[in-house]
């Protein structure tokens, strides 16, 4: 099977692993899952950090590439086609962030699993998008 971890879940992974259920521990565990983040995910931790909304516990956004490959997760990139198909994902009137749903919109797509904690996807499993939560 082949999962995307939001980037709440890529960040507790690194520094709260407590916070990530036993279920998905378990699953990203499997060696027989593969597991990806995809580059929109980096483009949201450097513009949080930018502005000050996140910390990193003393390293960098340039160092998280490295991290992520050293952790086994392979990394991910949003195909033009998605970008420019990206308008085709139903707007839901609670949940308007664009880093999300060019993740939900990619996952659907290419019928990924999701990983993720954020009640809001559950609205998406209409439209196709399976969540692992």
């Amino acid at each position: 099977m082949r999962y995307v971890i939001d980037t709440h879940i890529f960040l507790w992974l690194l520094f709260d692993t407590k916070r990530v259920p036993a279920k998905i521990l378990d699953v990203l565990k499997e060696s027989s899952n593969e597991v990806y983040i995809t580059s929109i995910s980096f483009w949201e931790i450097s513009l949080k950090y930018n502005l000050g909304k996140l910390e990193l516990n003393g390293i960098t956004p340039e160092e998280l590439p490295q991290m992520v490959t050293d952790m086994g997760i392979e990394m991910l990139q949003i195909a033009p086609s998605e970008m420019a198909s990206f308008y085709q994902l139903p707007k839901i009137e609670k949940h308007k962030d664009p880093f999300d749903r060019i993740i939900i919109w990619h996952c659907i797509v290419h019928k990924d699993i999701l990983v993720s904690l954020d009640g809001k996807f559950s609205e998406y499993e209409v439209y196709g998008l399976q969540v692992l939560k």
